[in-house]
């Protein structure tokens, strides 16, 4: 049985590319790199399929809303947390997909991080792995078992969303020049990518060539 891939785009939504609420440097450089490939797998009849970060004004991980500062941690229903300056609320101009984003080729849109009681790094669970967003159910429906991955940010969102998606039993490679990191330690993007390869993604430059961490 021929494998069915499918290219999905973790959250390459305004707030995260320069200008944004929570800008991750050099974050508007994957979406040339997401358009080539999205084309691509287009192209082959392959599904491509977009998350996004969906926050009500009121979600919990939101300094403003905890009462502490942005970039320290603390703790969320019970979970580790980031307490994260307000980004991606719904319906805003952040939580928007990149204006230069080829949205055409897109057949799904996946949105996470709904609940204001905990945050959703994934693209398949919230954080505490207590309710599912709907993307495992609707992948396996269309008979999907592997998957490609690119987006913002490596050491949060792709990283999260690759390591569920392997122990969910997906073949997964990684397009490590479609991903930009939060680096709120130097070094975060690079050791989240090493850690997605030690979990057994493989880690690629470009479609179907074998990468190295960067």
């Amino acid at each position: 049985m021929k494998t069915q891939q499918a290219l999905l785009l973790i959250d390459l939504q305004n707030d995260f590319c320069p200008g944004g609420a929570l800008a991750v440097e050099e974050g508007d450089a994957v979406i040339a790199v997401a358009n080539q490939v999205a084309m691509r797998f287009h192209q082959r009849g392959q599904p491509v399929v977009a998350t996004l970060d969906w926050h009500p004004h009121h979600h919990g991980s939101f300094a403003s809303n905890a009462g502490e500062v942005p970039w320290t941690m603390g703790e969320l229903d019970g979970l580790p947390q980031v307490w994260w300056p307000d980004h991606c609320v719904q319906g805003s101009k952040g939580a928007e997909l990149h204006p230069e984003l080829n949205r055409s080729v897109l057949v799904k849109q996946i949105y996470k991080g709904t609940d204001p009681r905990t945050d959703s790094y994934s693209a398949f669970f919230d954080n505490g792995q207590r309710s599912q967003t709907g993307l495992d159910s609707w992948l396996k429906s269309q008979g999907v078992t592997a998957l490609t991955v690119m987006g913002l940010a490596t050491d949060y969102c792709v990283k999260y969303s690759v390591l569920d998606a392997l122990r969910l039993g997906y073949r997964v490679s990684v397009i490590v020049a479609g991903c930009r990191g939060v680096n709120l330690e130097a070094g975060d993007g690079e050791r989240a990518l090493a850690e997605m390869a030690a979990s057994g993604a493989l880690l690629i430059n470009a479609e179907g060539a074998e990468g190295t961490l960067r």
